[in-house]
């Protein structure tokens, strides 16, 4: 880990509640000596995930009676398994305070999916081992969806393997497609570059289209939510306003339809800005950008329907174009990230070692939205078994004034709880109308000033030191590459 930048000083304005809930006992081994910790970072990163390894450091750190050592996976859960473990002590306060101001994930994260315990009983040997021979009993898992299972799964070795651990999950996706809390950390951020982007590159197309460019396609992640892409809509600040056209994953895109509504904007105002999120597909289901890859999890690989839109576009209609696609760029822009996101991130890493250390197991820190028109939030307490392989999709109109009127005028949300109530609300004039119950969140974040836009990072390289720990039996630090375990079938 690199030796940081003074980061941002968080302020919270929350307050935690923790309902009743079955608590584990205090793990046996905790008598004898301190038990340490062992934290990772999983699945894509964001602008704030290191705010979040922040939160679960210091408040760890806070902790010394309760909690030795926190260690960190080099490379999410793939540290566990290859033993490669980072001594977070041995880093000063300015370097930890500093992740709170650095994009990225400072010790590396992974795509790795834990099967079940019966389908490969040896991975959690593993674990298993490793948790042993450094005396680890609490788990954070910081990540999105699959990696809510992936903590799922470890917090159940207390009672499947016999090992006491407690496991908590971190929540952070840019999709913000967990369910029961109101966002998820880095997706405040993303939505705030997204919708600066937009109107900025609606600028620019808008003053050259008379002999130009007629037509600009902005492409955003979502593979299975739409929310980075309704986030878009919130670039409109007067009716007629961009972004003209957003595709959504959760609609069926139509040809036709789409043509349509890019001639008759063309024709209207003389140029058209569409944002489409990578996940928009057909109503058969098929991707417009699958590239026929899968990654780890068995997502398809996506990315490249800005093309493939601008291609259908200039084939049908001869309209000059540009497209751009934010990929890395949307979910690394520390430098404008929202403060707002940034204090979440840091509150959920915090609750995380809160929570452990009251004896809860399996559940995540969630973002809760207290009543009221002013945007504020709590930390409250979502049970693993609720989140774990579930999506908050954002269901809507896919062309503004093309949808059907239910479809214009939908308002809803597949969260299985009443707890959060992200939803969007789609109205005859879509998107010049666009209405976020999540909008006062994001005017929170300040979208179009530089107000609570966090001190940038300027840091200087990654991991200025690197501690590899190796313990488990017949392990060897010289040659740290390979399984300390006799039977290395866990590997894969």
């Amino acid at each position: 880990m690199s030796a940081l930048s003074a980061g941002v000083c968080i302020s919270l304005n929350s307050r935690l509640t923790y309902p009743a809930a079955e608590c584990l006992p205090p793990p046996r081994e905790r008598r004898m000596s301190k038990a340490n910790a062992f934290y990772a970072q999983s699945g894509g990163v964001t602008a704030v995930i290191n705010a979040s390894a922040c939160g679960v450091i210091e408040t760890a750190r806070h902790h010394k009676q309760q909690i030795g050592k926190l260690y960190a996976g080099r490379n999410g859960i793939l540290g566990a398994l290859h033993e490669e473990l980072i001594d977070t002590s041995k880093e000063s306060d300015r370097a930890i305070r500093g992740l709170a101001s650095t994009p990225s994930g400072a010790f590396g994260s992974c795509r790795y999916k834990l099967r079940g315990i019966e389908e490969n009983r040896v991975e959690y040997a593993r674990l298993i081992d490793v948790f042993k021979a450094h005396n680890i009993r609490y788990f954070f898992y910081n990540g999105g969806g699959d990696s809510a299972d992936t903590c799922l799964k470890v917090s159940q070795l207390s009672k499947t393997m016999g090992y006491d651990l407690i496991a908590i999950h971190v929540p952070k996706t840019i999709d913000n497609d967990l369910p029961i809390t109101d966002n998820s950390p880095g997706f405040g951020s993303v939505a705030k570059y997204v919708a600066i982007s937009t109107r900025e590159a609606a600028m620019d197309v808008a003053s050259m289209c008379e002999t130009s460019t007629k037509v600009f396609i902005l492409e955003v992640m979502g593979r299975h939510a739409g929310w980075i892409a309704g986030a878009a809509g919130l670039a409109a600040n007067q009716r007629g306003a961009a972004p003209h056209v957003i595709l959504f994953p959760e609609v069926a895109f139509d040809r036709a339809a789409f043509l349509s509504k890019v001639k008759s904007t063309v024709e209207r105002i003389g140029y058209c800005v569409i944002v489409a999120s990578e996940g928009a597909q057909t109503a058969d289901g098929r991707f417009l950008s699958d590239s026929g890859v899968r990654d780890a999890f068995g997502h398809a690989q996506l990315g490249g329907v800005a093309p493939t839109l601008a291609a259908m576009i200039n084939s049908e209609l001869g309209y000059k174009y540009h497209w751009a696609v934010s990929d890395y760029l949307q979910r690394a822009a520390r430098h404008i990230a929202s403060q707002v996101d940034v204090d979440q991130a840091y509150a959920v890493g915090k609750a995380a070692v809160e929570m452990a250390l009251a004896g809860k197991n399996g559940v995540m820190p969630a973002i809760h939205r207290k009543a009221g028109a002013r945007y504020r939030w709590e930390i409250i307490e979502a049970d693993l078994r609720k989140v774990a392989n579930r999506e908050k999709k954002c269901r809507g109109a896919s062309l503004a004034g093309t949808a059907s009127a239910s479809q214009k005028q939908r308002a809803v949300t597949s969260s299985p709880s009443s707890r959060a109530r992200p939803t969007l609300t789609i109205t005859s004039d879509f998107p010049n109308t666009f209405s976020l119950r999540i909008n006062s969140f994001l005017s929170a974040c300040h979208l179009f000033s530089g107000r609570n836009s966090a001190n940038p990072p300027f840091f200087i390289g990654r991991r200025s030191r690197v501690t590899l720990e190796s313990r488990a039996s017949g392990s060897s630090c010289a040659d740290r590459t390979k399984t300390t375990h006799p039977d290395s079938s866990w590997r894969r």
